[in-house]
């Protein structure tokens, strides 16, 4: 990076940061520091909303993944804007008459203690190491700029965001979120420009997605049917699996998960908490397509140019310095004698006037690009090895190394901020949620001692201290998990979203059912059979996609609870 770059870089960071420290004056009490007083407008809940989704990850790792597979992903997003709609008018109005802190409170109400300890213990693990992944993806940048080991890399970036979030709880959160979305958007739509602005004169924007298109990088819409095999399961992402399987996980993750539930409760009223869902439930979806297809326009624009071997530097310097290393030249050489036939078969293909021209282009681009895949494929087989023993999977690395190799001076240095401001955002809010639901579900409830206000909120900057050191040594165990990060992150998810909102379910839809036990046990057989369920998938014994697992874990709670109660019958009537 330029001196330039640097000084955009520094200032955008440090301007932040003082904007949310100004904004982050409030009362030195758990509704100040959890909630911001329950006093922001529905504006600042979407931005809130939006941001905390909007991590680093998803601006790292999801161009990297249109790169590699498509934006298929974006069906992910599909079942999102009915799950907004279901949980304005059911979710919502409960929390916010029972003026709780976290979601969980609600269920000790409904059922007993116990119920409401399992289902805050099963999201502070999944948010807990999501969040430390999370941590991961900017230690990335840093990472590869500077060649710095990514273990201190970790333990620095970690250290900055504890400071970060300490600073000001929820409502510095809600305000810097406000500025980040704002530059992060206004430098997005800079670098899908820049993309396009960098092709060949002669090349447009209607040429670059033909060129992606073609190559099946704008697979939007996929139907999971194979020719005379029927419906695959095991495909990720299809149009039944983000329509049915996303409901069911954006119903978990905005219902129940209290990084998103405790956005959405700083609201100063009942309809501004639903305005800032639906509006989220409007963007989302548009918001994931236009990421997306930068990195759809990155591929085309790769097409044009010479692409990197492998998009991670530092794992090809180790496997240079191993026995690999005349076979790695060797295939570098080959790989760089194909990317210059794509490019002239590319350029033949976009200026070619008939459509025999173009099929006859198409398919020597697409036999080109079978071998300049299959040479990654090799180069990556080689890094899976013992003696390299790193990371082969570079889709986190795409979009940053394009950025780094490519763009002109001054927008490298406000890319990677806007990087490094959604991973604050994001990061920050999760880490107060941890603290805030440590401190209501657990320290609350079960230490004995008469604390002060004052106190409270102290004790909740030691949680929030806790869990970013927490977040720290998940990131240590981050590098080299084999997906991306977008797709670990929601895989993850799922394991545990489809119980947590089952339970919730019952409380709202079964009136009968009020035995704690009896929801107590069906959520905690529901969860094991989820393990048992992903393990054999996760190791293709079996074909299921990870979306499926949270419409099962959803009904499995309901299920195994109107079966235990048939047998346990009531203990309580109902809150």
């Amino acid at each position: 990076m330029t001196q330039i770059d640097w000084i955009i870089l520094a200032v955008t960071l440090t301007g932040i940061i003082a904007y949310g420290l100004y904004k982050s004056r409030t009362t030195h009490n758990l509704d100040g520091y959890i909630l911001a007083n329950r006093s922001l407008p529905w504006g600042l809940v979407l931005l809130s909303i939006m941001g905390t989704q909007a991590s680093a990850i998803t601006f790292l790792s999801a161009p990297g993944q249109a790169y590699t597979d498509g934006m298929r992903f974006v069906q992910y997003y599909f079942g999102l804007p009915l799950a907004m709609v279901v949980i304005c008018i059911f979710f919502v109005p409960i929390f916010s008459k029972l003026k709780v802190y976290t979601a969980y409170e609600y269920l000790e109400n409904r059922f007993d203690g116990k119920t409401r300890t399992l289902t805050s213990l099963l999201f502070l693990l999944s948010r807990g190491v999501s969040t430390g992944i999370s941590v991961f993806a900017p230690s990335i940048i840093l990472s590869s700029l500077f060649g710095w080991n990514i273990y201190w890399t970790n333990l620095f970036m970690g250290g900055l965001l504890i400071i970060y979030t300490l600073s000001g709880g929820a409502k510095a959160v809600a305000y810097t979120q406000r500025l980040q979305l704002i530059i992060i958007f206004v430098g997005m739509f800079l670098a899908a420009y820049m993309v396009v602005h960098m092709l060949p004169k002669d090349v447009g924007f209607t040429d670059a997605l033909q060129v992606s298109g073609k190559l099946g990088r704008l697979n939007v819409i996929t139907t999971g049917f194979e020719k005379g095999n029927g419906f695959d399961w095991g495909d990720k992402y299809n149009i039944w699996s983000g329509i049915i399987g996303g409901f069911f996980l954006a119903l978990s993750y905005f219902g129940t998960d209290q990084s998103q539930v405790g956005r959405y409760l700083t609201a100063k009223s009942l309809t501004e908490s639903r305005v800032g869902l639906l509006m989220n439930g409007i963007v989302k979806v548009p918001m994931q397509f236009a990421i997306l297809l930068i990195g759809a326009l990155v591929f085309t624009f790769y097409q044009f140019n010479s692409a990197p071997v492998f998009f991670n530097e530092s794992q090809l310097v180790k496997l240079e310095n191993s026995s690999y290393k005349d076979s790695l030249a060797v295939a570098k050489n080959a790989y760089d004698e194909i990317a210059k036939q794509k490019t002239a078969t590319v350029i033949s293909f976009t200026s070619a006037q008939s459509e025999l021209q173009k099929d006859d282009n198409f398919n020597e681009l697409s036999k080109l690009q079978y071998k300049s895949d299959s040479i990654r494929r090799k180069i990556k087989n080689w890094m899976q090895t013992k003696e390299v023993g790193g990371d082969s999977n570079d889709t986190n690395y795409i979009f940053l190394r394009f950025v780094v190799d490519n763009l002109p001076v001054g927008m490298v240095g406000l890319l990677i901020a806007i990087i490094f401001l959604a991973s604050w955002g994001s990061i920050a809010a999760a880490i107060n949620s941890l603290a805030s639901s440590t401190m209501v579900d657990f320290h609350r409830r079960f230490s004995k001692k008469i604390i002060t206000s004052e106190n409270e909120y102290n004790l909740s900057r030691w949680y929030t201290l806790a869990w970013g050191v927490f977040c720290i040594i998940v990131a240590m165990y981050s590098y080299n998990i084999g997906n991306s990060l977008i797709e670990t992150v929601n895989e993850l998810g799922s394991i545990f979203y489809g119980p947590i909102l089952g339970v919730f379910l019952v409380a709202f839809m079964f009136k009968r059912i009020n035995n704690g036990s009896v929801v107590f046990y069906a959520a905690a057989i529901t969860q094991l059979l989820i393990f048992a369920i992903y393990i054999p998938a996760k190791l293709k014994i079996i074909g299921l996609g990870f979306l499926w697992l949270n419409p099962i874990g959803a009904f499995g709670v309901i299920l195994f609870s109107i079966l235990l109660n048939s047998i346990m019958g009531k203990k309580k009537n109902p809150a």
